[in-house]
């Protein structure tokens, strides 16, 4: 028997068959009919209903209604682009994929709009990243942004609302239109990004407008030129007062403008910023921050009219004559840097042709000497009876004065190549365990101050002796340190013995090659100690000289200490130390004495004439005790080992410069 309610719902059912007779359901509605949009469907996986996308496009696809009004009044923009979406690298997701919040369509009332972007792409991440096809290895980038995003500022809770982030994924991408890699939509994202940015950070967006890089986005439309990403990164967005931020920005400006960041580290400032320390000039200390203009707008802060001032931020008594340095000068540009081209030049020859010369001198004569030990020839110490005379060749103050020289030397070498090898971890690692570039470059300066003030001890003592002998000195013989033309003479002799064409030279008491060492050092003060005092105090140069001398002086100051730094710890190494009839050491400059054998191999002449002089027995002494032969011992092997560390972190640094 029907009761009442079944008799209603029948002829309720009977009256919607012949209205969907009388009145076809519109395409969408028929299709869920069918059984393709049934919106009452659930997925299995997750339990959450299935929307079709088709079904939340007949309203929000519409492009008559792109707007609605919430209930206080609130317009909101509604409408997405079914082309976008579906072009987008979201196309195949459901809407309510990402709008996990929507339950059922039509809304009951206006939803509350979240989306778990950084949720959604980790899960997927996690389910696919051991796929073998690589299909979703896009996603791992992604993945890698948002830990990115994760420690930058946007990620902060706002100071205005803390219930809230600073900007979350959907504040900057237009989550319907998120572009795969090359298409149109990337681009057009690209040229929207200063605006979109803008919408926060309004004071930047105006002055970006005025910009050389602003006009060329907003205006001419180029996407090619700088926006608010390119130097700020994407995702790991810091306080632009920060050192992250200041060396992303100077980083970044080089993927542009990669010949002025060349130059950029070549200088001083580029040089301790690749250190990764910010107290020196970046990019936009010196052409500005988001007002970037050429050098010909009079409103620039590189134009002419501006640039001392600039300069000045830094430089607190700068003069004009610091207008004439070359910013980005380049010594490989002889059209525009003519005097900097000839000085690289120069440098470069003279350090190509003494280490090349010295270099074939010190294989000639290990070859010579390897070849006479295998046939019983020169200098071999007897192991079993050693000298127990000594001539004394060195007086104590030239001990003590070669000591503090080299370890000078090696510091100055040590702190000077950090700067020249920035590039490097060994370099970044120095300039941590000193403290920073300030200690660094403080450690240097006294190393040079005291560098010098033992040149002219030397120089005064050395003047003293003679000034004391001049009445018996002779100025060209054989005590004297001036080249002479014997040691002309002497120098094509040991080529020759070199190529067993005649006998081992015989020499007085110095050697071509010693005094070679010894001059080098002239060279060396010049070219190192003057170019060191300009750098050293750059607005005091500046008050007498043009602002480009120091582009040429720290060409030159690099350079030579290059020359010396290898020639010391390589050929005067092996002078001294590594010929085999000294190897694996000579203590002489430390125990002041030479086994009287080695003295007449070595210095015959010097030994003959006096003895012919009956001078011998004054230098003569007792063999060094076992203590002075110990202690000389250890600091010239810890000397040797120190020098051949910092030669081998030169040559590393050498072969690893960048282009």
């Amino acid at each position: 028997m029907n009761t009442m309610p079944s008799r209603i719902a029948a002829m309720f059912y009977a009256c919607l068959c012949a209205a969907s007779c009388l009145f076809p359901l519109p395409p969408a509605c028929a299709a869920e009919a069918d059984g393709e949009l049934m919106i009452h469907n659930f997925d299995p996986a997750t339990g959450k209903r299935i929307i079709p996308n088709e079904r939340c496009l007949t309203c929000h696809g519409d492009e008559k209604e792109t707007t609605d009004v919430r209930d206080d009044g609130t317009t909101v923009n509604i409408f997405v682009h079914r082309e976008q979406i579906e072009a987008s690298v979201h196309g195949e997701l459901r809407c309510n994929s990402c709008h996990t919040t929507i339950s059922r369509v039509p809304h009951r009332e206006a939803p509350e709009v979240i989306v778990g972007c950084v949720e959604c792409h980790r899960s997927t991440w996690e389910k696919h990243k051991n796929d073998p096809s690589g299909a979703h290895e896009r996603l791992k980038v992604v993945i890698e942004q948002i830990d990115s995003f994760m420690g930058s500022v946007h990620a902060q809770p706002s100071k205005l609302d803390e219930s809230r982030t600073n900007a979350t994924c959907y504040d900057c991408h237009d989550a319907h239109n998120v572009g795969k890699l090359g298409t149109q939509q990337r681009e057009e994202n690209r040229l929207k990004n200063p605006e979109l940015c803008g919408r926060c950070h309004e004071k930047q967006l105006n002055e970006y407008r005025t910009s050389d890089h602003g006009k060329a986005v907003l205006e001419k439309k180029d996407s090619k030129a700088a926006v608010c990403s390119d130097c700020h990164t994407t995702h790991a967005i810091t306080s632009p007062e920060g050192d992250a931020a200041k060396k992303a920005i100077t980083r970044n400006c080089g993927d542009c403008h990669e010949d002025a960041q060349r130059t950029y580290f070549a200088s001083y400032h580029g040089q301790v910023h690749r250190l990764g320390y910010t107290n020196t000039a970046k990019c936009h200390d010196c052409h500005g921050g988001h007002e970037i203009k050429g050098k010909d707008d009079p409103t620039s802060e590189i134009h002419a009219n501006n640039r001392l001032e600039n300069c000045r931020n830094c430089h607190t008594d700068a003069n004009e004559n610091f207008l004439s340095f070359w910013p980005h000068g380049d010594a490989d540009d002889a059209e525009n840097y003519p005097a900097l081209w000839a000085a690289k030049v120069f440098m470069q020859a003279l350090i190509y042709g003494v280490i090349a010369f010295f270099w074939v001198h010190v294989l000639l004569w290990l070859y010579r000497e390897v070849m006479d030990r295998i046939q019983g020839k020169g200098f071999i110490e007897d192991r079993d009876r050693p000298d127990i005379v000594y001539f004394r060749r060195f007086p104590v103050v030239w001990r003590w004065i070669h000591g503090l020289f080299a370890l000078a030397t090696m510091t100055l070498i040590l702190t000077g190549t950090t700067l020249l090898f920035s590039h490097t971890a060994w370099a970044k690692a120095v300039v941590d365990f000193l403290g920073g570039p300030q200690v660094e470059g403080l450690v240097h300066r006294t190393a040079a101050v005291l560098w010098l003030s033992i040149f002219v001890a030397h120089l005064v003592i050395a003047l003293t002796n003679i000034w004391r002998k001049r009445k018996t000195f002779e100025w060209f013989g054989g005590t004297s340190m001036l080249p002479n033309w014997k040691d002309w003479d002497d120098l094509r002799g040991m080529f020759k013995w070199f190529l067993g064409r005649g006998p081992r030279p015989e020499f007085c008491h110095w050697t071509y090659w010693q005094k070679f060492d010894y001059w080098a050092p002239f060279w060396g003060t010049a070219v190192i100690g003057s170019s060191g005092i300009i750098l050293f105090a750059p607005e005091a140069t500046a008050a007498i000289l043009p602002g480009w001398v120091f582009n040429i002086a720290t060409l030159v100051h690099a350079e030579e200490a290059l020359l010396a730094a290898i020639f010391l710890n390589s050929v005067h190494f092996f002078n001294v130390h590594f010929r085999p009839e000294r190897f694996p050491m000579s203590t002489t400059i430390f125990t002041g004495v030479i086994p009287i054998e080695e003295f007449k191999h070595d210095h015959r002449l010097e030994y003959e004439r006096l003895v012919a002089a009956g001078e011998l027995e004054k230098h003569l002494v007792k063999r060094p005790s076992r203590r002075v032969d110990l202690a000389s011992s250890f600091i010239t092997s810890v000397l040797i080992m120190a020098g051949l560390a910092l030669l081998t972190l030169v040559l590393i640094g050498l072969t690893t410069m960048p282009d």
